[in-house]
């Protein structure tokens, strides 16, 4: 549960029913602009392959559930206030929504590929999604340049004579990012620029922002309504578009995913959250019967409704995280086993993950195992996805 996914998104794309398919809440859905007005967070779920069928035994997870082998861990969601264009300069919602936004380490934007939403969340009949893509990353550029502006006013500002280097000054205006000194340095040189702010153009500056927001806020796109032909026609047209190769855009039907719950919440149908099938198991009028074949037919040409994928797609493929269980070879003495699974920071070593777990555990550590080969592991080896890592500590 350490990190938070942010979901985005101007009023009225589906935006709350997509969190409310993922989550299982209940916050307010409608057509119309700002149903969310501060932000809701939820426990969502990433997959895992569970790793205790490999050691001939059944997990008893502390938290999340497992089904048929697959191990769901939490996930925060956070459902962000409406965006509005003018939002970096306060219009609507947007100096609550970046300060709520900025609380996320990965976005989920979602957008109404079917162009049936005006980027005020109006109805219309014409609206090119692409719009919606554009506006959304202008406004989070915009804003990342307004702070970077403050940024060089800062090292402008310092005593005459001192020793100063831009990258430090813009850190520590930039702080609330998470981005260090020597990360800026490396996206300051990676784009050509000295490091001399004196020599930048407007249009450096600009460039600059927008890289240190792509790296710092990675994001996903979720074509929602993708379950319409509309939505179908301009999701093929845009992922076909060089301009867009850099983001990746996931065909999505929330509302797919949020019936199929229900109905397996009431028993009438059996599903899996992100299968791209399910079973129905009790009785429904033709109506309903209809409307899950076309459901059937979305997950037949995409694998799935895109929730669970949206989700797992920003974590782990953006963000780069991992999932590692603590644990041993055998169930302890109560039964118990493999009870956590984690999502730690991708590249993490053995000895953060014993501070992950307790600082105690951390401050105490010996060594720790691979439970699957059984060696024994170095301080500094970096853990991969899905690792059973055992910590042996003095406390």
């Amino acid at each position: 549960m350490s990190y938070k996914i942010g979901l985005v998104g101007k009023p009225s794309v589906g935006k709350s029913t997509f969190f409310n398919a993922a989550t299982m809440n209940d916050v307010p859905e409608g057509a119309y602009p700002f149903t969310t007005i501060d932000p809701t967070v939820g426990e969502a779920y990433v997959r895992v392959d569970c790793a205790a069928p490999e050691f001939g035994h059944t997990c008893t997870p502390n938290h999340g559930y497992c089904a048929d082998g697959v191990r769901f861990v939490p996930a925060k969601l956070v459902d962000v206030a409406g965006l509005v264009p003018g939002a970096h300069e306060g219009k609507g919602l947007g100096n609550q929504f970046l300060t709520d936004l900025n609380e996320a380490d990965v976005l989920i934007h979602v957008v109404d590929f079917t162009g049936k939403t005006d980027l005020q969340g109006e109805p219309t009949d014409s609206h090119d999604p692409r719009d919606d893509i554009e506006f959304l990353e202008n406004e989070l550029d915009m804003w990342y340049l307004g702070i970077l502006r403050k940024g060089i006013e800062r090292y402008r500002s310092g005593y005459a004579g001192e020793e100063k280097a831009i990258e430090a000054d813009l850190a520590e205006q930039m702080s609330a990012f998470g981005i260090s000194e020597e990360e800026l340095k490396q996206v300051i040189l990676s784009l050509d620029l000295e490091l001399d702010p004196d020599m930048w153009s407007d249009s450096d500056r600009e460039t600059l922002a927008r890289e240190i927001r792509i790296r710092t806020k990675p994001m996903v796109i979720a074509a929602n309504k993708a379950d319409t032909e509309a939505a179908r026609e301009n999701y093929e047209d845009i992922t076909a578009d060089p301009e867009y190769a850099h983001l990746t855009i996931i065909p999505v039907s929330a509302h797919a995913e949020k019936a199929l719950k229900n109905g397996h919440e009431s028993g009438v149908l059996t599903y899996r959250p992100g299968d791209g099938d399910f079973e129905i198991s009790g009785e429904l009028p033709d109506e309903k019967r209809a409307g899950l074949e076309q459901i059937q037919a979305f997950l037949d040409a995409f694998g799935g409704t895109g929730v669970q994928q949206a989700i797992e797609t920003a974590l782990f493929d953006e963000l780069g995280a991992v999932a590692v269980f603590p644990g041993a070879r055998k169930p302890q003495d109560d039964g118990t086993f493999l009870q956590d699974c984690f999502v730690f920071p991708g590249g993490s070593t053995a000895e953060e993950f014993a501070y992950f777990l307790h600082t105690d555990i951390g401050d105490g550590y010996l060594h720790a195992h691979d439970v699957r080969s059984g060696r024994q592991i170095g301080a500094d080896h970096e853990l991969s996805h899905r690792d059973v890592i055992e910590i042996t500590t003095t406390n």
